[in-house]
């Protein structure tokens, strides 16, 4: 469809606590960059957000800290709101819930579906803490899970075992917050009837978005439908909140996840008198940026909302982001396992881009992915700077050099197929890099730009114009050959400024500087151009675009990380993020011995127990709600296939060690690990850096050789 506007949102960030680089990643930072690509087409685009400043845990935080709910929200919409504007992200309006106005659209909406008699009114008994006086969410009920016993599991999900639960699964349930023994009484809400739109919602999801919705969010959704679709509460127990516009609903609050998706439409309408074109007409294009964990809630409960209603656009894509954890292990706000986005503008001034390129380039668009700070470090070192912002200031330098501060001029008549390929190079970049946005393949698109850097700083090396120069005594001809590679890689530069733009945005503006240009030379029309510099221009002194990130850095970051958690630092020894796009064009260290502490003597009849021996992958997959373990079966030889689950799904996709030989224990004694059997373990080694390396035999062994 030719779309003639675009209405953008990214989930509303709950105001409990600050952003974390996980948020960013998340559903943040993929907006912005699409946003800024729309607006470089000059697209009619509107980007709202807002605050998330309802609901049970902002009560609890008050309670915590001995201030109100409004105090609660008030600090944490502003230090969040401070976060995006200082890392770029460039909304149209960033609004919070506890708006008059949006107090007042989310009523609205309420009592639409109400007079047209779409809710059920249920009486149902609930928990209840006495000593707090309040009715608990499931999350606030703790108890024994009946899965794995775990003492500690929550009334929605056991941590321990993974297992899905509802409070009255739990064994002896009590109140998270006084550790008081739970009551039910009685309570009505108002239920939205899901499940009378399951058919449609299979009619538009399961069969109109299959090929057109990125696959986890096109599966979370099928499975949801497809395991039948039930009423929902709508309305929650609180005197915090969107109060139920109901003369009989005196201490009932609009759901959190009914009120905040509504919040779009409310920023929409506090950001523009013309909020219904953005919302009501048929040629808009609405696109939720969202984590998995907001798939179900933003691609069938909102979605049915709004078809309830009737007159809404619906969502044309929402292409959510798995979770990116942070060296090995998921982000955890209760023990401070986080890198926080405040924190990091401190620790790091103007060195926002670094942030966005690294989050970018290792961003967890198909799977979960792992940011690491060594891996920050290596990609701002090896990539940034020793590709993209080398072949910026080699440009400037020489151009400062031999040609006197000025763009040399064209010469067309001394054009080689090294020019003219550099030529259709910028040409392919634009054509990729613009695929790749409108298909929000944001990861692609970057390692696009920055292919483009490299084949520039190729380019310029095989010229060798700082060579040409010292021959133009004897061949004063070679000053056109100096001319052409710097005309040349200066447009290039150009078109690296364009189209880095929506991803680098301080970059880019520095790169203009630099130019003398306007930033309307950043309109994504004129990309893929070699004139957009004019010959004898003159051009400013280079300036850096990135610095090198020093080990000291590093390390005080990760012992930052692990002094605020109860995990103890191994500085350095992070694996580094799979990317197969964004690998490093430099050279790759040496490893260097790992320096272990000796473990306790054995003696040759101790080692001869082991049975190592060599086995085959056949097959390979992830394990569910296991973000380190892979399940592998193996051709142990002589017909034998065994099952191994082996931690090292952070460092190897399962399809690329199918056919690998491994070397096993396999009479290490059966251990069963997230329900599943394993029979063995995988030897691997481990570099200083954190990378395994499989303990494989040099030649091809028959499956089952006995290793000695």
């Amino acid at each position: 469809m030719d779309f003639k506007r675009y209405l953008v949102t990214s989930a509303l960030p709950y105001a409990n606590g600050p952003i974390h680089i996980g948020h960013l990643a998340g559903g943040y930072l993929p907006a912005d960059i699409y946003v800024r690509y729309l607006r470089a087409q000059n697209r009619d685009v509107k980007y709202v957000c807002g605050s998330d400043e309802h609901g049970v845990p902002i009560t609890i935080r008050a309670m915590k800290e001995g201030i109100t709910p409004q105090e609660v929200v008030d600090k944490y919409h502003a230090m969040m709101k401070d976060s995006f504007e200082k890392m770029g992200i460039s909304f149209d309006i960033y609004s919070r819930t506890s708006n008059k106005i949006h107090h007042d659209t989310a009523q609205a909406f309420f009592t639409k579906l109400y007079k047209n008699n779409l809710f059920e009114e249920r009486e149902s008994e609930q928990y209840y803490d006495e000593e707090k006086d309040m009715f608990l969410a499931d999350r606030y009920i703790i108890g024994t899970c009946p899965v794995c016993g775990n003492e500690n599991a929550y009334g929605d999900q056991c941590e321990k075992c993974g297992s899905s639960l509802s409070p009255e699964q739990l064994i002896n349930p009590r109140s998270a917050l006084s550790n008081a023994t739970l009551v039910k009484r009685k309570t009505k809400h108002w239920y939205f009837p899901l499940d009378k739109y399951e058919g449609w919602l299979k009619e538009w999801i399961v069969d109109g978005k299959k090929d057109v919705w990125k696959p986890n969010v096109y599966g979370q959704c099928k499975s949801w439908i497809d395991s039948g679709l039930q009423p929902r509460a709508m309305t929650r127990d609180s005197n915090w909140g969107v109060p139920v516009p109901l003369p009989d609903a005196k201490g009932k609050v609009l759901y959190v996840w009914f009120d905040a998706p509504i919040g779009y439409i409310s920023a929409t309408k506090e950001l523009t008198p013309q909020w219904s074109d953005y919302w009501c007409k048929e040629d808009t294009k609405l696109v939720h940026f969202i984590g998995k964990d907001n798939i179900v809630f933003h691609c069938i409960i909102f979605p049915a909302m709004l078809k309830a209603h009737g007159g809404f656009v619906l969502p044309d894509n929402v292409p959510a982001n798995e979770f990116l954890n942070i060296e090995g292990e998921k982000v955890s706000t209760s023990r401070n396992w986080a890198v926080w986005i405040h924190e990091y503008l401190v620790d790091f001034p103007d060195q926002q881009d670094v942030l966005r390129y690294v989050l970018c380039a290792s961003a967890p668009e198909t799977k979960d992915n792992d940011f690491t700070w060594k891996d920050f470090q290596d990609r701002c070192n090896s990539e940034l700077v020793n590709i993209f912002g080398n072949f910026v200031n080699r440009a400037f330098v020489l151009m400062h050099k031999l040609c006197n501060g000025r763009v040399p001029k064209l010469h067309i008549d001394v054009m080689d197929d090294a020019d003219k390929a550099l030529v259709n190079d910028i040409l392919n970049a634009k054509t990729m890099v613009e695929s790749d946005l409108e298909n929000y393949k944001f990861r692609d698109g970057l390692f696009e730009v920055m292919d483009l850097a490299r084949k520039g700083n190729k380019y310029m090396q095989d010229k060798e114009p700082w060579i040409l120069a010292k021959t133009l005594a004897e061949k004063p001809e070679n000053q056109k050959l100096i001319d052409n590679c710097l005309h040349l890689s200066l447009q290039l530069t150009a078109n690296l400024a364009i189209l880095i733009n929506p991803f680098l945005p301080f970059t880019a503006k520095k790169m203009c500087y630099m130019m003398k240009v306007v930033d309307r030379m950043l309109e994504w029309g004129n990309a893929g151009r070699i004139d957009l510099l004019k010959e004898n221009y003159p051009l400013r002194a280079p300036e850096l675009l990135f610095r090198k990130i020093e080990d000291a850095e590093i390390e005080a970051q990760i012992q930052k990380l692990h002094s605020g958690s109860e995990k103890k630092p191994v500085v350095n020894a992070s694996p580094k993020t799979e990317n197969k796009k964004m690998e490093n064009t430099t050279e790759t260290p040496k490893a260097e011995p790992v320096e272990a502490a000796p473990k306790a003597e054995i003696s040759i009849d101790d080692f001869s127990k082991m049975d190592l021996r060599v086995g085959t992958i056949l097959h390979a997959e992830k394990v569910e709600k296991a973000d380190k373990l892979l399940k592998l079966e193996l051709d142990m030889g002589n017909g034998e296939k065994r099952i191994v689950v082996s931690g090292i799904a952070l460092h190897f996709k399962p399809e690329d060690i199918i056919g690998k030989q491994v070397t096993v224990v396999a009479n290490l004694a059966p251990r069963k690990m997230r329900g599943i059997e394993s029979k063995g373990m995988i030897l691997m080694a481990q570099n200083p850096d954190g990378k395994l390396i499989f303990v494989s035999p040099l030649e091809m062994a028959a499956a089952g050789s006995e290793v000695r």
